[in-house]
Parts: structure tokens; C-alpha cells; sequence
């Protein structure tokens, strides 16, 4: 299993309205990566405080392989959506978890809070 970064780089004027904005990505490339026997889960999106205009985008999948053959079907089914919404093209990196062993314990509970939980890929 591989953890998949996908960084989107919205146009500046449509950094307000990126959960809107990334909701219809997803409604595009959404349905056909939900068949392949790669997709495991779906994924979260965090929109930068430093800069709005940058979405990251993360989920698991089970290998480079799968998920390359997904990608590259996306980049014409998204060429539109890109260039009218983005500043450039998604950057998409692989990494593997490290088993580190860390102890919950000895840390401070942590309140978390999922504003809209339902706009998961």
C-alpha cells in the first residue's frame, strides 16, 4: 500500500470557493477511480493557510502501477477542469508509511473537528 499526495494549485480568484471547486474534481475522476481494483479508500483534502490557493490532496491506493494507469486516463478527462480552475497541472507523490512506534499515551487529548466530512473523494 502507497500513500498518495496530490498537490492542486487553484488559480488565486477561486482559492474562496476550493471546497466547491475540488468537490467537482472529485465528481469527475471520482466514479472511474472508485472501479479500479487499486483504489483502498477515500481521500481527505486540506486547503494551505499559508497560501489558499494550494489543496493537498491525500489517500491510500495499492501501488504505483494501478494508480498510474488511473492518472493517466485523468489527464484528459481533467485537461478542462485544469485549465480553468488551476494555476498548473497536479503534482502527485508516492510515499510509504513508516511503522513508527509511537506512544499515544503521552500525549495531550487532541480536539478535532471535520467541518464537512461528506466532500471525501
Amino acid at each position: 500500500m502507497i500513500t498518495v499526495i496530490e498537490t492542486w494549485h487553484l488559480l488565486p480568484r477561486y482559492a474562496h470557493r476550493a471546497l466547491e471547486i475540488m468537490q467537482r474534481m472529485d465528481e469527475i475522476v471520482g466514479p472511474y477511480a472508485h472501479t479500479n481494483s487499486g483504489w483502498i479508500d477515500h481521500a481527505r483534502f486540506y486547503q494551505a493557510a499559508a497560501d489558499p490557493s494550494i489543496v493537498l490532496m491525500l489517500y491510500y491506493w495499492h501501488d504505483c502501477h494501478s494508480h498510474s494507469i488511473v492518472t493517466n486516463r485523468e489527464k484528459t478527462t481533467l485537461a478542462e477542469f485544469i485549465t480553468h480552475f488551476c494555476s498548473q497541472d497536479r503534482t502527485i507523490a508516492y510515499f510509504d508509511e513508516l511503522p513508527v512506534d509511537v506512544d499515544l499515551a503521552q500525549r495531550p487529548p487532541v480536539a478535532v473537528q471535520h467541518v464537512n466530512s461528506k466532500h471525501h473523494l
